[in-house]
């Protein structure tokens, strides 16, 4: 019988990378979460937030890209709540994972930084810019979209998944079962400690870290996600990563937001929705490209407002 590690060597090719180290880091009334620092060429090297998607951690989505991106940029990576080593909370909130973006940039002092992101990360990122503008200056949207419902077949299945993780999210606030719940997710955490013989064990046990519930709870709040109605005030410069053979977000409506957005560059490539990883020879150059740009744009766009109140913090995920 083949064990998962010996499918992924026989069949999934992984690119190899150097793993940088990393370390919990703790975020004041939040909790901890597990990031890597990797400078880049000089102290001043402008900062770039990398966010992962969905059912991934923060090297997992992004291992291929740090070491290119450091000989320009500052890389940071962080586990987001509910998957690795992230913060474990009694629920998941996309509004949550953007305080905790804005709490690793204090906590590590960056900034202003740009914030990057891949699939879940990318609205993350989108959520980052509308409840903390102050802190960032650029966003590189990668596979993305404004809202997950545009489809048929997305609006039935997000419809099911928001019923059934509310259940669980029910049960979820009883003590025993928060208390079980963040068990699964410490049981599941294998990454700490770990010396894989090489890079596919190494990404079986990233992947491990993350549980399926937790995969689910995330999923079912990306369902409720909508950043339509404020795409048009984002001040930033941002560039969008168009994958254009995705079969999980479309690329017209990767291409829709990225026109929603003032001044938002387009890079696209002919590749799926693992690209940060599968095809990383043709996501990584787009990727560089990307973060040149907006960084390249920064002076182009002074900010033109004063931080968002407190209260942003709490926007519901849909506002």
């Amino acid at each position: 019988m083949h064990t998962p590690r010996s499918l992924l060597k026989r069949r999934v090719y992984v690119p190899y990378a150097r793993i940088p180290e990393g370390r919990m880091l703790e975020l004041p009334g939040r909790g901890a979460t597990y990031v890597t620092d990797t400078p880049g060429p000089s102290p001043d090297s402008p900062a770039v937030v990398l966010l992962h998607a969905v059912g991934c951690t923060g090297l997992l989505t992004w291992f291929p890209s740090i070491e290119p991106l450091s000989r320009r940029y500052r890389v940071v990576t962080l586990d987001q709540r509910w998957h690795g080593r992230g913060i474990q909370s009694p629920e998941f909130s996309l509004v949550d994972c953007a305080d905790d973006v804005a709490a690793v940039i204090d906590a590590l002092d960056l900034g202003e930084a740009i914030v990057a992101g891949f699939s879940m990360g990318s609205i993350v990122a989108q959520r980052v810019w509308r409840q903390h503008p102050d802190k960032v200056a650029g966003l590189v949207l990668c596979a993305t979209t404004d809202r997950f419902r545009s489809t048929l077949a997305e609006r039935s299945f997000h419809a099911a998944m928001g019923v059934a993780m509310g259940a669980a999210r029910g049960v979820s606030r009883s003590r025993t079962a928060a208390r079980a719940a963040r068990a699964a997710g410490r049981a599941t955490n294998r990454t700490l400690g770990i010396a894989p013989l090489d890079i596919h064990d190494w990404a079986v046990e990233e992947f491990r870290s993350t549980s399926p519930w937790a995969v689910g709870q995330a999923v079912a709040a990306l369902g409720r996600h909508h950043s339509r109605p404020w795409l048009g005030r984002i001040d930033v410069p941002t560039a969008v990563v168009v994958t254009l053979k995705d079969k999980v977000l479309p690329p017209d409506n990767q291409i829709a937001l990225a026109r929603r957005i003032p001044g938002a560059t387009i890079h696209d490539i002919p590749a799926g929705h693992a690209s940060c990883v599968m095809e990383a020879e043709r996501f990584v150059p787009a990727l560089l490209e990307a973060v040149n740009t907006v960084n390249a744009r920064r002076r182009d766009f002074p900010r033109r407002r004063p931080t968002s109140p407190s209260s942003s913090s709490r926007t519901s995920e849909s506002a």
